[in-house]
């Protein structure tokens, strides 16, 4: 140890790759004075990560701080560039595995992966530093230069992927709009059976006709700028609205019935997909806005509509992008307009603007055609 002073982890030895590691558990209060990131200014080529992205910290800081009783954190990988030392508690067997991990103070640390995670944590205990006695754990590796560094970097980013949107919202709690549309799934019997619940998208020969994201979505289209309302008045609202508007659709229940295959209305319709059922909901907004007492005898129009994914005279730049659906919020809102129009409610400002728009859009195609 180069000049006796050292920082001392209780730590548990490891090996990968036929190097030795350690797993500590750090105090918080201590993460931000050990563990620096690679300076900003620096060229890509000469950083071991990516330069930090301060406009993520603010949310996770938050979400340490209002969830203060069951957050989870990950481990954080460090790299260090000095000579260590281990002393294990016994020296036979598995027990040698444990011990002291011993760092010169003169040692540097590169984070390898968790460095917002390091932010976030330094911003949450300015207002809360009664959480710096919580601990998180940490990951040492030796660092042997630069190039092991970011061949490190590049490791552990190479398989990480996001959980789909429906898998997140299924195993999400904490959001309001999540534990709606689930128990919106749940208990109705439009939805029961027929919702993809972990993927994002329906392969041909899926049995189900929704996503959970995509339900999610509209509910959440639905319910926004709504009068204020108790959990179980807007759960109550949904349920009504989407039963309401199930009725004017007999292929959902033909499907639910065994007489349709979902694939075959996928294929065919464009009413069970993110796109139509976010701009139902939006229309359904101002349908029950204008309309609270009677709203549901005139939701009985979009029976009248021609869902077929074939209408492209209808359809296609609203819903339908060279005949594929388009999830953009343009083709959300043109969409919507198209049955606001049908239903006889008046475009706001702002959808007047994308109609006008998409108008002199297809005006012009006209004439370059012709």
């Amino acid at each position: 140890m180069s000049d006796g002073f050292e920082y001392q982890f209780p730590a548990i030895r490891g090996i990968q790759a036929r190097r030795e590691y350690y797993v500590s558990m750090c105090p918080m209060r201590l993460l931000p004075k050990l563990f620096q990131f690679d300076e900003d200014e620096l060229a890509p080529e000469l950083r071991a990560q990516r330069q930090l992205n301060r406009a993520r910290i603010p949310e996770l800081s938050r979400y340490i701080t209002e969830n203060v009783d069951n957050y989870v954190f990950s481990a954080i990988t460090v790299s260090i560039d000095a000579d260590i030392a281990f002393a294990p508690f016994a020296g036979d067997g598995e027990a040698n595995r444990i011990g002291i991990l011993k760092i010169p103070m003169s040692a540097r640390f590169i984070i390898n992966d968790g460095q917002h995670r390091r932010a976030a944590i330094d911003q949450a205990l300015r207002n809360h530093p009664e959480l710096g006695d919580e601990t998180i754990a940490v990951v040492f590796f030796l660092d042997k230069g630069l190039e092991r560094c970011q061949q490190m970097f590049a490791d552990l980013n190479r398989y990480a992927i996001r959980p789909s949107p429906s898998l997140s919202i299924l195993y999400d709690y904490r959001d309001e709009a999540a534990r709606l549309a689930k128990s919106l799934i749940a208990g109705s019997d439009i939805f029961r059976d027929v919702v993809e619940l972990e993927k994002t998208s329906l392969a041909p020969r899926s049995r189900r006709l929704f996503t959970l994201s995509a339900i999610y979505h509209a509910t959440n289209e639905l319910l926004t700028g709504m009068p204020e309302t108790t959990p179980d008045d807007a759960a109550r609202l949904a349920l009504e609205f989407w039963e309401a508007v199930a009725e004017q659709f007999d292929e959902w229940g033909r499907v639910r019935n065994g007489d349709l295959t979902a694939g075959e209305v996928r294929t065919d319709f464009i009413h069970t997909h993110g796109v139509v059922l976010q701009a139902l909901a939006r229309a359904g907004r101002a349908l029950i806005s204008k309309y609270p007492k009677t709203w549901q005898s005139k939701i009985v129009k979009l029976k009248a509509i021609d869902w077929r994914r074939a209408n492209s005279k209808m359809w296609e730049g609203r819903a339908l992008v060279g005949g594929q659906l388009s999830k953009a919020h343009q083709n959300v809102v043109l969409t919507a307009n198209a049955i606001k129009t049908h239903l006889g409610l008046e475009l706001t400002d702002d959808e007047l603007r994308v109609e006008d728009a998409y108008k002199r859009g297809a005006n012009g195609n006209k004439k370059a055609t012709a």
